[in-house]
């Protein structure tokens, strides 16, 4: 096979979801035509096959396999529908461009922007409600990482989004910024929780959610550093009430040896906090001040015992603003504890604010380094 049949084939095999059975001749003459007043000299039009294929809808069968494949053909009235969540805004100029006499196709602009707020809301009642101790810096990684731009893309190529994605790479201005395969991927997830909100309710789009963006596994633990983590537990401690941290050395081996080790434990009073090791007693005392820590900050609160804020609103078909009142649901809040340490917020300052609660805010630290 020759090099012209093997670039026929790959093209093909790339338009494969593309049909041409609607058109009277291939390619079409608006595609090569360029009016009865082109000089002679002009070059000849070519027909670029990968633009024409690019702005042609997908087929009906193939949407509906998409819908029914992550499960919302009960969902949406139509393909359309589907359609139009697949339908980038940058599609726009590629389709005047091919087809400059036809009405320009609906986008999924809107739905994103809604699906991406309703995203937000869902990632952060939850990601606040699992995890009521998570600093507010971590709080925010960990909804980006749930519902981010990089999560939305990689569950639009999971579910099968790119045969049927309809978009244009678009360079950066100084109004826009570029538009990437990345970008265009993420508007779809954003678009079908919107689908789901508009078609069923604000439940039925959290359910939605839940099982497509939170089953994912996120480790937290990676996006929790701290700059001096025995300041910052000895500040924590104080915040609580609780007794002042003491380092104990609970195992030791080869010390005079070439590789020692080193388990050092964090107590506060009879309350071991946390456990550390390392080839130095410095080391080991770090890491167990960093495992007492990430111990608070990751503790997460029981599946059973999660109550949502968005659970109280009524489970109402579309909308909440245009919906009739109907009943609500129950919802016991969480009682309300300290913040979070904060010394040296702003990066410029080294003032330390403890808690109201601070029973040793003007003890020394000495006595713990």
């Amino acid at each position: 096979m020759g090099y012209a049949q093997r670039k026929v084939v790959t093209t093909a095999a790339k338009l494969a979801h593309v049909s041409s059975q609607h058109l009277k001749a291939l390619p079409p003459k608006h595609t090569l035509v360029q009016g009865s007043g082109r000089p002679a000299n002009a070059a000849l039009a070519v027909f670029d096959a990968q633009s024409w294929a690019s702005s042609q809808p997908p087929p009906r069968s193939t949407l509906a396999a998409f819908a029914h494949r992550i499960g919302l053909a009960n969902v949406v009235p139509s393909t359309e529908v589907i359609e139009q969540a697949c339908t980038h805004p940058s599609f726009a100029q590629l389709f005047t461009r091919q087809h400059p006499d036809q009405p320009l196709p609906t986008t999924n602009a809107s739905l994103a922007t809604l699906g991406n707020s309703l995203l937000g809301l869902f990632a952060t009642e939850y990601v606040n409600s699992s995890y009521p101790h998570l600093p507010t810096r971590v709080m925010k990684a960990a909804v980006s990482a749930h519902v981010g731009p990089t999560t939305c893309a990689n569950l639009a190529r999971e579910i099968g989004v790119t045969p049927i994605l309809r978009w244009q790479r678009t360079p950066s201005s100084v109004a826009h910024a570029a538009v990437l395969h990345a970008d265009a991927l993420a508007s779809v997830p954003r678009a079908l929780t919107a689908l789901v909100y508009q078609y069923r309710s604000l439940r039925s789009a959290r359910r939605f959610v839940e099982k497509f963006f939170f089953s994912r596994q996120v480790d937290l633990r990676g996006m929790i550093k701290f700059r001096d983590p025995k300041q910052t537990l000895l500040e924590t401690v104080a915040k609580y009430g609780r007794e002042r941290p003491i380092s104990r050395l609970l195992k030791e081996t080869g010390r005079y040896s070439n590789s020692p080790v080193f388990v050092v434990g964090i107590f506060s009073g009879a309350d071991q906090l946390g456990e550390g090791f390392g080839s130095s007693l410095k080391m080991a005392e770090y890491r167990a001040a960093e495992d007492s820590l990430l111990r608070l900050y990751l503790t997460r609160q029981p599946p059973h015992l999660v109550q949502l804020p968005t659970s109280t609103f009524a489970d109402v078909k579309g909308s909440l603003f245009d919906a009739v009142e109907g009943p609500e649901g129950a919802y016991a809040p969480m009682s309300m504890g300290d913040s979070e340490v904060l010394y040296g917020s702003a990066g410029r300052a080294g003032i330390r604010v403890p808690g109201a609660r601070s029973t040793a805010a003007g003890d020394d630290l000495e006595d713990y380094l």
